[in-house]
């Protein structure tokens, strides 16, 4: 599905640093770019996926880039509508979210968005914060020129999000560059479990990081960041991660 974000300012001009040249092979970058760009946008109607999967992922996509509002009524009816799909594949979807607590089901009365919550936002950082550091750490230490290249190949997709002032494809591209980084620690455990905390986060990355001057500014800590993976510096690396996640709850706090 294409993105369709909200129109940002188009009067922002601040110049963005140039994406680094490549860390290993164009076909190595390119191969992981593109795995993990068909994993972050919903999926088209001739990707192999079943409807339901199909609605599942239309209706998820409209709650985390607030298309949906948190709190909002749903109607089967009108989700038929928007998804081009039959009862039975959004009503399977709407369990399935239900039960990964993206919609909340009301007895006798339908169902409605999760709202947010800034405790839960709140616990989710620190979580974050605890474990995605020592994840940077393992990264710098285990990450091999594929892995580097992998997680630069995802960077260098930030330069037409930031100059289309595009949020949903930026909020993309930071999940997807995490989970680049966590494959790269060799801890698989580890990258399950922050797979699972950026899913949760995306919501509150799109009530947070909004607007063009966000969006440069998540792209400079991620070059730092990488710049620290690339150097094998561990120490560097989990500082370059906490000031990241930090930053996010500064605007989460504002935000919320």
């Amino acid at each position: 599905m294409p993105d369709n974000t909200p129109d940002s300012p188009a009067d922002d001009t601040r110049l963005v640093p140039p994406p680094l040249a490549p860390a290993a092979s164009a076909a190595s970058a390119t191969s992981a770019a593109s795995e993990m760009t068909a994993t972050a946008t919903p999926p088209s109607a001739t990707d192999g996926r079943s409807l339901t999967e199909r609605a599942y992922d239309a209706i998820k996509h409209d709650i985390i880039t607030l298309r949906l509002r948190p709190g909002e009524t749903l109607n089967e009816a009108q989700l038929m509508q928007s998804t081009g799909l039959g009862r039975t594949p959004v009503h399977q979807a709407m369990h399935r979210l239900s039960l990964e607590g993206w919609v909340v089901i009301l007895p006798r009365k339908g169902a409605m968005v999760a709202p947010v919550s800034l405790n839960d936002a709140l616990e989710i950082i620190d979580v974050r914060m605890i474990n995605e550091t020592y994840c940077a750490a393992l990264a710098a230490r285990a990450a091999t020129p594929d892995d580097l290249a992998a997680i630069e190949a995802v960077l260098a997709r930030s330069q037409a999000a930031i100059a289309a002032r595009d949020v949903a494809a930026m909020m993309r591209i930071d999940r997807d560059f995490h989970l680049a980084i966590s494959r790269a620690s060799r801890n698989q455990t580890l990258a399950e479990l922050l797979r699972g905390l950026h899913e949760r986060s995306l919501r509150f990355w799109f009530l947070a990081l909004s607007t063009p001057s966000h969006l440069e500014g998540v792209y400079e800590e991620h070059l730092e960041l990488f710049e620290a993976l690339a150097a094998h510096d561990a120490e560097r690396a989990r500082q370059a991660i906490a000031r990241h996640i930090e930053e996010f709850r500064t605007h989460i706090l504002k935000a919320i």
